[in-house]
Formats: C-alpha cells, sequence, structure tokens
C-alpha cells in the first residue's frame, strides 16, 4: 500500500497533533516508531499505519520512501534536548539533527520524492552559544542545499497538554514549596502545538512555502519567571519562587547531568539561553502573516 504522507517522529508531542490533522484532512499517514507500545492513541486512526522501525538505518528510511505516493510528502519531526559535551556537538544531536535529515533526504532522491517539511527550531545557528543550536543549524544547511522542494519551520518553545516545558515546571512546583530560578530573565515566545501542527498542514497546500523558512512563535513574550508562575497557578502550587544568579543554574544543570533518569535541565539548555527565543527584530510573524492562523496563549492552555 502507498502513502500520502512520511510522518518521522509522528509518535511525539507535535506529532500525534499533526497525525490526527493530516487524518481529518483525508491523508493516509506512514508513522515508524521503535516504540510501538508508547502510541495506542495513534493505532485507533483509520488511516494511519504504525510501522515499527528504526529511521537511523538507512535502509529502513529506503524502504519507507519507498511506499509514499510520487506527489506525497515526507515531514522530518524528530528533534532531541540532550547531549553530551562535545564540538561542535555530541553524538546524539549529530545522529538526530544532521545525519537522520541528511539520510532522508538521499533516500527521497533516490525514490523520485520532493516535498519535504523540516521541523527545526527558533535560534538554529551553525555557529550558535550551544550544541542544540548548532546542530540544528547544520541541519537547515542540509536541507537548504538539497535539491528538494523543502519547508523549514522553526517554533519557538512549544506549549500544549503533554509538553515537556510547561508541565515540568508545572510538576516541580507542586513538589518544592520553593524553587531557586536561575536565568530568570531569560525570554520566550511559546506557541501552541496545535498551531504549529496547523502550520505544517497547511504548507502541504500552499506550493509558495516550497524554498522558504518560518519563524513561528506566538502572540506574547514571557520571561523564565513569567513561564514558571504561569505554571505554577496552572496546577495551583503556593511555591515560593526565588531568581539566583546564572552561576547557580549553571551549577544546578551540572548535577542534573549525572542524576539518575531524564535529564531536567543540562548545561546547554543554559547556553541556548543566551539568546532570547523570541521573533528576532524585523522577523516576519508566519502564523499571523502567512498560514492565517489565530494563535493560541499561554493562558488559555488546557
Amino acid at each position: 500500500m502507498k502513502y500520502d504522507i512520511l510522518l518521522i517522529g509522528g509518535n511525539g508531542f507535535v506529532g500525534r497533533v499533526l497525525t490526527a490533522k493530516l487524518q481529518a484532512a483525508g491523508h493516509s499517514v506512514l508513522i515508524p516508531t521503535s516504540h510501538l507500545a508508547a502510541a495506542r492513541e495513534l493505532r485507533i486512526l483509520p488511516k494511519v499505519h504504525l510501522e515499527d522501525a528504526d529511521v537511523h538505518e538507512f535502509d529502513v528510511l529506503q524502504d519507507l520512501c519507498s511506499r509514499i505516493e510520487a506527489n506525497g510528502a515526507v515531514i522530518n519531526l524528530v528533534g532531541v534536548l540532550h547531549d553530551k559535551p562535545a564540538q561542535p556537538y555530541g553524538k546524539v544531536f549529530k545522529a538526530a539533527h544532521v545525519d537522520l535529515p541528511k539520510n532522508i533526504l538521499t533516500a527521497m532522491q533516490m525514490h523520485g520524492l520532493k516535498r519535504y517539511l523540516h521541523m527545526s527550531a527558533l535560534g538554529a545557528d551553525s555557529n550558535g552559544p550551544s550544541m542544540y543550536q548548532r546542530s540544528k543549524g547544520d541541519g537547515e544547511a542540509a536541507v537548504k542545499a538539497s535539491h528538494l522542494d523543502w519547508t523549514i519551520f522553526r517554533p519557538s518553545v512549544i506549549f500544549g497538554s503533554q509538553d515537556q516545558f510547561i508541565n515540568l515546571f508545572a510538576k516541580l512546583t507542586k513538589l518544592f514549596p520553593v524553587m531557586p530560578l536561575a536565568n530568570h530573565t531569560a525570554r520566550f515566545q511559546p506557541v501552541s502545538v496545535d498551531d504549529v501542527a496547523s502550520a505544517f498542514l497547511n504548507s502541504l497546500t500552499m506550493p509558495e512555502t516550497i524554498h522558504q523558512s518560518y519563524d513561528l512563535v506566538g502572540p506574547t513574550v514571557y520571561t523564565m519567571k513569567e513561564i514558571v508562575e504561569l505554571a505554577k497557578h496552572k496546577v495551583g502550587a503556593s511555591c515560593l519562587i526565588i531568581p539566583v544568579p546564572s552561576f547557580v543554574g549553571y551549577v544546578q544543570a551540572l548535577a542534573f547531568e549525572f542524576l539518575p533518569g531524564p535529564t531536567l535541565m543540562s548545561r546547554d539548555n543554559i547556553a541556548s539561553m543566551q539568546q532570547p527565543n523570541i521573533l528576532p527584530l524585523g522577523g516576519r510573524d508566519a502564523l499571523k502573516e502567512v498560514f492565517k492562523v489565530s494563535r493560541r496563549t499561554l493562558e488559555g492552555m488546557q
């Protein structure tokens, strides 16, 4: 069977919302994942097929691309947040943000596919202050060097009911009576997962988006402290948030890196905060101006 869309990273936070929108729009979707057990909600969608597959294997990517209609599209949402320190970035970032896009592009070309939608990040820059930003920047460069009909999306922090950003702070403020908060003046322009997914979906029927990069931001700029305060109020916590010097945040992040379990914050995350994660001065507000999306606010998040 042939599918309209190959959605790589479809079992993630953004992918699940986008899958539902693609299905509602009538698209058939092929989603490779190595975590089938975590994809229960996607299995009930009639035009969605989940495939147990490792997309980091080139032969697997070739097979997946061979099952997409010639006029179909490949969407890559893969992104990771943490890696071990290295220059210009570590093996995890390289595999996810640089090597994977390159292999996807090559597999597409081998099977005559043209349309490619790429998830990058606001602040992606091959010379940026963090490994994350540098790897995302190199991934963008690979996409732009291809001869495909690509579109790049660069969202700020993405929020939604299942996000790993607002919900993290909500949990922490509920757990602890006091929270020391470094980098409390760092600025973000959080964007709704529904709005990001709408931009991806809409671009499939907007040929004018080919060979364009779009910054995706919400309607409001917040400081880190304001975001944590909102998260606190969301869960009705009474946690006292105390701003602390940046070096304290660095020490906290270093400690988090060595704790067992998932990394909550890393030194590389701190490095990313050196630059405001907001729409650049004179930048184009793509959700509003290009995709005509009525952007959701962080305060209105359910």
